[in-house]
């Protein structure tokens, strides 16, 4: 997570937002190499190991992330004990994940970005126009193409990876590249998603866990601690667990001093 990564993310966003900007239907020939004219359809989407594997890589992504989802929901419950992990991960990991599967992808552009899936659009036996990946007035309605949330989703390996030793850092790194391109390779031969849309899923969540990590980690002004994130979710889950304390006959008393 230095700046030379910062800097060839940027790089690349704005060759292919340029590049696709430009000839759009760049977008129309990639997603081609999967299509099958004659019986008009993306083939690999009804071939069931296909589907296993997309549905393995979400639960690999998913995984990733269920430490830490475990120790915030233990936290929670038991906030006089201690977090069974560090507690900058557990911000850094959920954090960056909320955000880039979830927010900015599902909640923010897939929501109003009207752009038709290759499987929708004219072109590939659907009844939709194709649009530009910059272009948001598209017919679709829902759950539309840009960008990818699978992507983003197995892109956000980066979070994990930022998190190895130092010494395996660039192997985890070229892992989460990996995985998602491969995940994103898969999106694309099922007709769900363009180029564009997975390449903008990869750079956009890279750069959510770089600053992430940069507020999290790297910037003595806004860097956090372990025991400041313990001190805050114990301070958060006190008054519920009290009450249930003294629900249960049991008086714990005020939140502990830290």
């Amino acid at each position: 997570m230095n700046r030379t990564g910062l800097i060839v993310a940027l790089s690349l966003a704005l060759a292919v937002g340029l590049l696709f900007g430009i000839y759009p239907e760049f977008d129309l020939r990639l997603a081609a190499w999967f299509y099958d004219a004659p019986s008009r359809t993306f083939p690999l989407k009804l071939n069931a190991l296909a589907a296993i594997a997309r549905d393995g890589a979400m639960w690999i992504a998913w995984g990733l992330a269920l430490p830490a989802i475990v120790a915030l929901f233990v936290k929670l419950a038991r906030p006089d004990r201690p977090l069974l992990m560090s507690g900058r991960a557990i911000v850094f990991l959920l954090l960056t994940l909320i955000l880039s599967a979830g927010v900015l992808t599902n909640l923010t552009f897939k929501s109003y970005w009207g752009r038709p899936r290759p499987v929708t659009v004219t072109q590939f036996n659907g009844d939709q126009p194709f649009v530009a990946w910059w272009d948001p007035r598209g017919s679709c309605g829902r759950n539309c193409s840009f960008f990818s949330g699978e992507g983003a989703t197995a892109f956000w390996t980066y979070a994990p990876a930022a998190l190895t030793p130092p010494a395996w850092r660039p192997l985890a790194y070229a892992a989460a590249t990996a995985f998602g391109v491969m995940t994103s390779l898969l999106r694309m031969a099922f007709g769900g998603h363009f180029f564009t849309d997975v390449a903008a899923a990869g750079l956009v969540t890279f750069l959510v866990v770089w600053l992430a990590h940069g507020y999290i980690y790297r910037w003595p002004s806004t860097r956090l601690t372990d025991a400041g994130v313990d001190a805050a979710l114990t301070k958060a889950a006190w008054p519920g667990y009290r009450a249930l304390q003294k629900w249960r006959g049991r008086d714990v008393g005020p939140k502990p001093s830290v």
